[in-house]
């Protein structure tokens, strides 16, 4: 190995900081246990280290006690699910991205409009789940440019499209054009569904794949964005392997890359991020690790204010 590349931006966007900064504020105030409803984010690195502090994660509110506190997760609910929750007497932390409340938002003022929204997004996602959920029997599920093509819609009905924010800005792009085409009239939101964070790492990614023959995203599985980066690298041509710890890389992997490149999703911790590091610098001694800069970014999401009260109270 001659060079090693690390882009930027890479790693949690502001949305993931600001959800696992509500955990942390939540936990501060209420102390162990606390319920969030789904993974907070999608990394099992994160996920396990509130686990070992008391967090418990579920997937159906009615697992939870009654009166007990519930953190949303990053990637929002439906009304039904805020409903059940009430219901159940719950303590509600929302710890929702606020660019996916965005495009919950704009789903609700369609459906008030008259609109049926044609969502692009993939099945059986959360956040698909919980942006939908806003327009019941008034939305459709687009899952990439072939359905697109075939996808039936309401005789006579205006019609508009939102996104889910994770998604591969050029699949998106193929997708929307199809639809274009096939409805003209199609309603499109004043500002793109895709969040500032995928646009930039997948930019970040493609000049990585540029000047690099190898790319490693560090991430999970069960991550679109990070899926989505790996994705983005191979349309360049050039070999990627998304990968979370240093013992999923590959001897015969790394054995043919002269130039590697490394980013991380929006859910990966930059502790993962060095861990790769460390063991591309032991294989090759000496090699300088070079910064790819492609965009600054200086968005942040500060958490709710009473929640911060509440946490400096409990300290006190």
């Amino acid at each position: 190995m001659e060079r090693i590349v690390l882009a930027s931006p890479r790693g949690f966007c502001a949305g993931v900081a600001y959800a696992i900064e509500v955990v942390e504020l939540t936990l501060r105030i209420h102390g162990p246990p606390i319920y969030v409803r789904h993974a907070i984010v999608h990394n099992e690195a994160v996920v396990r280290s509130f686990e070992e502090r008391g967090v418990v994660f579920v997937e159906d509110v009615a697992e939870i006690p009654p009166g007990a506190v519930v953190v949303f997760s990053a990637h929002g609910v439906s009304p039904a699910l805020r409903e059940g929750a009430s219901g159940r007497g719950l303590q509600i932390v929302d710890a929702t991205c606020p660019l996916v409340t965005k495009v919950h938002n704009e789903a609700k003022r369609y459906v008030k409009a008259g609109y049926f929204i044609l969502y692009i997004g993939h099945r059986g996602h959360v956040e698909a789940e919980g942006t939908m959920g806003e327009a019941v029997g008034r939305c459709t599920l687009v899952d990439g440019p072939q359905e697109a093509e075939t996808v039936q819609v309401p005789a006579g009905e205006p019609l508009a499209v939102l996104t889910q924010t994770t998604l591969s800005v050029s699949e998106v792009e193929e997708t929307m054009a199809t639809l274009k085409r096939r409805f003209p009239h199609l309603e499109t939101p004043v500002k793109e569904d895709i969040c500032y964070a995928t646009t930039n790492r997948q930019g970040a990614v493609m000049e990585l794949a540029r000047i690099c023959d190898g790319v490693i995203v560090v991430g999970s599985e069960t991550s679109s964005n990070s899926n989505r980066l790996r994705e983005v690298a191979e349309q360049c041509d050039t070999s990627a392997v998304l990968v979370m710890h240093p013992s999923d890389l590959t001897e015969e992997w790394l054995v043919a890359r002269r130039v590697v490149g490394v980013t991380s999703g929006a859910s990966t911790p930059e502790s993962l991020v060095e861990a790769i590091l460390g063991v591309l610098l032991e294989r090759s001694p000496g090699v300088e690790v070079e910064i790819l800069e492609t965009v600054a970014e200086n968005v942040e999401f500060l958490p709710p204010r009473n929640l911060v009260q509440l946490a400096l109270a409990s300290d006190s």
